[in-house]
């Protein structure tokens, strides 16, 4: 099961208690405090797992709790500290407490305190002085730290495919990599994103992201949309699928322009993303005039525009070199700035914890 969003409650654990005692041994009449500190609570970290692709983990388990530190003992023994407690995630996982904006984990091995463990008091033999050589008190040990957190996976993939259901988006994804999705002809067969890597050769790849169909309404809700739209903020370039023969009265530049719509109502400038229209299912034999307007539009904008066939293969080579060609220069850019990652819109990360 694909699970890309789930709130989890995280507590670290507490601090153990100081320790009151006194040192009693034969011929040491004077032996003062000896109460030891307590341990450390156990914290609990967020590490990126290449292992785990979908947040399905935390589906039916919520709540996590690290262990507590031990109390203090006598003879100056401090209590051992809280296990911390590991919980993994994919890449690609996003992490908000309320509307607060706290990690994004990308990088595979990146490890995230979610919940500091408290600190352990300490024991009597801390606050012993030339006048008060026989303190009764210590300190309690710390409460750890406890919230709930939500956590939103958004697909690391370069490149996006965006459309109406039924456009040929699964069948493209097939095509030009080893990704298998489902396949009908019905609307809304795609109900999980499904990523395949593009091999051109040369060591030349990228990955590339089939988005469930999108529909008009989306950002409210409608359709699929709202779950997957989150998918689209990371890539780099989107490749917006077009069907030459749409139904329901429908025509090519209409139907792009409710998509593009559909992304900028969603979050603002997620339209402005670069991208490559590509007119599917040429085999089909289309009335070529209908798609005027749209190629048009695509001039007016520099929009790359392209017709293929994934049923047949024709224009699938020429596509793959387009996204290539497209992809260098917004690599080169995040380079510079310092991100070797497929851009988010959520704003830079907190630094990773050790």
């Amino acid at each position: 099961m694909f699970i890309d969003h789930s709130k989890i409650f995280v507590q670290a654990g507490a601090g153990g208690n100081g320790c009151v005692s006194f040192r009693r041994e034969k011929y040491v009449p004077h032996g003062g405090p000896d109460g030891g500190d307590g341990g450390d609570g156990g914290s609990v970290y967020l590490e990126v797992s290449r292992s785990l692709s979908t947040l399905s983990p935390f589906r039916t388990r919520r709540h996590f709790r690290a262990a507590r530190g031990q109390h203090g003992r006598g003879s100056n023994q401090a209590g051992k500290g809280g296990r911390d407690l590991l919980l993994l995630v994919p890449p690609g996982t996003m992490v908000t407490e309320g509307d607060f904006f706290l990690a994004d984990l990308t990088r595979i091995g990146t490890r995230w305190m979610a919940a500091k463990g408290g600190h352990g008091g300490r024991g009597n033999s801390h606050f012993a002085t030339s006048t008060h050589q026989t303190p009764m008190e210590a300190e309690p040990g710390e409460p750890g730290q406890e919230r709930w957190l939500t956590l939103e996976l958004k697909l690391l993939a370069e490149v996006g495919l965006i459309g109406y259901p039924n456009v040929g988006k699964s069948t493209l994804i097939s095509r030009i990599s080893a990704a298998r999705p489902k396949i009908a002809d019905y609307p809304f067969t795609t109900l999980t994103p499904n990523l395949g890597v593009v091999d051109l050769g040369d060591y030349r790849t990228f990955v590339v992201a089939d988005i469930p169909g999108l529909i008009e309404g989306a950002h409210q809700g409608h359709g699929l949309g709202m779950r997957f739209l989150r998918h689209v903020e990371r890539t780099r370039l989107l490749v917006h699928v077009v069907d030459p023969l749409p139904l329901e009265g429908r025509d090519p530049l209409s139907d792009w322009k409710v998509i593009d719509n559909e992304l900028k109502e969603y979050r603002a400038g997620l339209e402005k993303k670069p991208q490559i229209v590509v007119v599917n299912k040429m085999d089909a034999r289309p009335d070529l005039e209908r798609l005027r307007p749209l190629e048009s539009e695509c001039r007016r904008r520099k929009i790359p525009f392209l017709r293929a066939s994934a049923v047949s293969g024709q224009g699938m080579k020429e596509l793959t070199e387009a996204i290539w060609q497209g992809l260098q220069p917004l690599r080169e850019k995040s380079e510079a700035a310092g991100d070797n990652e497929p851009a988010s819109l959520g704003g830079p990360a907190h630094p990773a914890q050790p």
